[in-house]
């Protein structure tokens, strides 16, 4: 009964580091889903209470249903760390197979596809596509590389290191952005060398400065809001 729970599951991360994802089964993730559906038909019970009768009131209706169904899922994992109400109270998370926090794109693809998950009836495509696989994936999973894994209560994500912050020397989109943080967050658990390898691979970010890895926290703080 407990492989149908969780088992573990190893990636690398950009930075090179190894991490152990312990990934959801179906079990648990059904939990998780009988919590979202239970708040959502509250809403939809409320709206339909609240919302004058009448074509105006059936049509604003439709888009608290339309919302409940396509954008709760959207909104809570992207602004939420992976977490819907019901995957929080299960202490699970939705990430991208890496192991980096779910984005917009990923979580919009995973959301629209749960209707082919859902057929015929009661997710059932989508429980034996979870079954069939090791990592416990669904159609919408796979097609939008996510993964949904245990998370401890609590956990957040690692600190930045208490430096100076200092300005990129150049525009970044939010991707490059992204993993400036991200080395940053977990350039501790790295050797010296192997920060120093990849600071080094970010050539117009520390040039030739002798301190790479160095310059690289200080952007780091930067791009994450803090000013001296």
């Amino acid at each position: 009964m407990s492989g149908l729970l969780q088992v573990a599951c190893a990636v690398e991360t950009p930075e090179g580091v190894s991490l152990e994802l312990r990934v959801a089964g179906p079990f648990v993730r059904a939990c998780a889903w009988a919590l979202d559906l239970s708040i959502r038909l509250a809403i939809y019970a409320a709206a339909s209470i609240l919302l004058v009768a009448g074509q105006a009131g059936l049509g604003l209706w439709m888009l608290v249903l339309f919302s409940g169904e396509w954008l709760y899922p959207v909104a809570f994992e992207v602004l939420n760390h992976g977490r819907t109400p019901g995957k929080a109270s299960m202490d699970l998370a939705v990430v991208r197979d890496d192991g980096t926090p779910v984005r917009l794109p990923e979580s919009i693809v995973r959301s629209f596809l749960q209707v082919v998950d859902f057929l015929p009836g009661l997710y059932l495509t989508g429980l034996i596509s979870m079954l069939l696989r090791r990592d416990f994936k669904r159609l919408g999973d796979l097609a939008a590389g996510t993964i949904v894994v245990h998370r401890a209560p609590g956990t957040r994500p690692l600190p930045l290191p208490a430096v100076d912050p200092a300005p990129p020397p150049v525009p970044l989109e939010i991707e490059e952005q992204r993993a400036v943080i991200g080395f940053a967050r977990r350039h501790a658990e790295l050797t010296p060398e192997r920060a120093e390898e990849l600071a080094r691979l970010a050539a117009p970010l520390v040039g030739d400065r002798p301190d790479a890895v160095a310059a690289l926290l200080s952007q780091a703080a930067w791009l994450s809001g803090r000013r001296r």
